[in-house]
């Protein structure tokens, strides 16, 4: 299952590297990370999207992860309502005649192109994981030539809600 992991630390030198070692050691492959400066000066946010399978592993990665020495909190953001977004650019192999219908691929999705050159288009999407996915499968039969994607950032919903189960992508 995967599972959404949030981390406040201290901003200090190899904080992420001892962190990324505990889910090394216990044999975790890391599918997305986003680290950033959070709200409170010297200290940072780093969210995980990791695929851990049993609930006593999470507990366990957790207490783990508390135990050092520069987290000041860590969350599993799984089973809560959240808010998460990633953010892609993809750049495409266009002609100048097949941007139009480039155009009418990006729009529902409201993505933009953010640069222009005579072979290729680059194209700026955000949203949910499942969306970003969505697009580069459309994208893909005109050729795409690179990807650059952030990982999910995510943040826990005001409020009391329940978690909403996942629906598939709709444009």
């Amino acid at each position: 299952m995967k599972r959404i992991l949030t981390v406040t630390v201290l901003n200090r030198p190899g904080v992420l590297n001892r962190i990324t070692g505990l889910f090394t050691k216990r044999l975790y492959n890391i599918e997305s990370i986003s680290v950033g400066h959070s709200e409170t000066e010297g200290v940072s946010r780093i969210t995980f999207v990791v695929n851990v399978q049993e609930e006593k592993e999470v507990e366990q990665l957790t207490k783990q992860l508390n135990k050092q020495i520069h987290v000041l909190k860590v969350t599993d953001m799984t089973n809560q309502s959240v808010v998460a977004r990633e953010l892609a650019l993809i750049k495409v192999a266009s002609a100048p005649q097949t941007r139009t219908e480039l155009n009418g691929i990006i729009d529902p999705f409201r993505a933009t192109i953010i640069d222009v050159g005579a072979e290729s288009v680059v194209v700026q999407v955000t949203g949910e994981s499942e969306k970003v996915e969505a697009m580069i499968e459309l994208l893909r039969p005109y050729g795409i030539k690179e990807i650059a994607r952030t990982g999910t950032t995510a943040f826990a919903r005001s409020g009391k809600r329940a978690a909403q189960p996942k629906t598939s992508f709709i444009v």
